[in-house]
C-alpha cells in the first residue's frame, strides 16, 4: 500500500515551459500588460509558484526565453537542412534572415506587442538582450567561413566589429517587420533581400549597385 501511495505521488503532473509560455503570451495579448503578479498568473494557470521559477525568475526573463527560443528555433531548422551548410556565406545569411522572419510571424503578434514598447533599438530592450547574443554569435560563424572561402573581406580591427553591425542590421529590420502592413509581408522580404546583399557586398565588394537598388526600394516604399 505504501508503494502504491509514492508512486502516485510522483506521478503528478508539472506544467511544462511550453505551457507556461503560451499562458504568458496568451495573458499578454489578452490584457495588453504582464499580470499583476507571478503569484497571480500562477493561481489562474493552476500552478505553483515553484513552477513557474523553474522556468523563469520574472515575467521579464521569460519575455527574453521566449525571444531566444524564436532565434534557437530559427538555428536549428537551418542546421537540420543538409543543404544549409553547402550554401556560401552571403545565402547562408540570407537563409537566416528569412527563416528568421518566417518564426516571427507565426508569433507576430507577441513579437510586435513587445517591439511597439522600444520604438527605438539603439539601446538593446531587455527581452532582446539573448536573442542578440545568439544571432551574433551565428552570424561570426557565418563570417569566419566566409573569410576563409574568400568572400569576406579580412579588414584589420573593422572586421570583428561585422557581428555588431550585423546586428545593427537585424534591429532596422525589426523595426521595418513591426510597421509592415503588406501582403505577406513581401516588403519585408524585398527589404531583407536587398539590405543583405548590400550589407554582404559592403564587407566584399561591389556595394555601389546594391546601394543603388536598395536606395531606390526604400524610396518606393515611402511613396507607397
Amino acid at each position: 500500500m505504501e508503494k502504491t501511495k509514492k508512486s502516485n505521488r510522483k506521478a503528478k503532473v508539472t506544467a511544462s515551459p511550453e505551457m507556461i509560455i503560451d499562458a504568458y503570451q496568451d495573458h499578454l495579448l489578452l490584457h495588453g500588460k504582464q499580470p499583476s503578479t507571478v503569484f497571480r498568473f500562477c493561481h489562474d494557470l493552476g500552478i505553483k509558484e515553484a513552477e513557474f521559477y523553474a522556468v523563469a525568475g520574472s515575467f521579464e526573463a521569460l519575455e527574453k526565453q521566449i525571444w531566444l527560443n524564436y532565434m534557437q528555433q530559427t538555428t536549428s531548422r537551418l542546421e537540420a537542412d543538409g543543404d544549409f551548410q553547402k550554401f556560401t556565406a552571403r545565402e547562408k545569411i540570407l537563409a537566416l534572415y528569412f527563416t528568421l522572419a518566417e518564426t516571427l510571424k507565426q508569433n507576430r503578434s507577441f513579437a510586435v506587442l513587445l517591439l511597439s514598447r522600444q520604438p527605438k533599438l539603439e539601446v538593446v530592450p531587455g527581452f532582446l538582450k539573448s536573442f542578440r547574443k545568439a544571432f551574433e554569435e551565428f552570424i561570426a560563424q557565418i563570417l569566419t567561413e566566409g573569410k576563409v572561402s574568400g568572400e569576406v573581406a579580412e579588414r584589420p580591427l573593422l572586421d570583428r566589429r561585422y557581428p555588431q553591425l550585423f546586428w545593427l542590421h537585424m534591429s532596422l529590420l525589426l523595426l521595418f517587420w513591426k510597421d509592415d502592413d503588406s501582403a505577406d509581408f513581401a516588403n519585408t522580404d524585398a527589404f531583407i533581400e536587398k539590405s543583405v546583399n548590400l550589407a554582404f557586398d559592403l564587407i566584399s565588394k561591389g556595394a555601389l549597385d546594391s546601394a543603388i537598388d536598395f536606395g531606390k526600394f526604400l524610396y518606393q516604399s515611402r511613396m507607397n
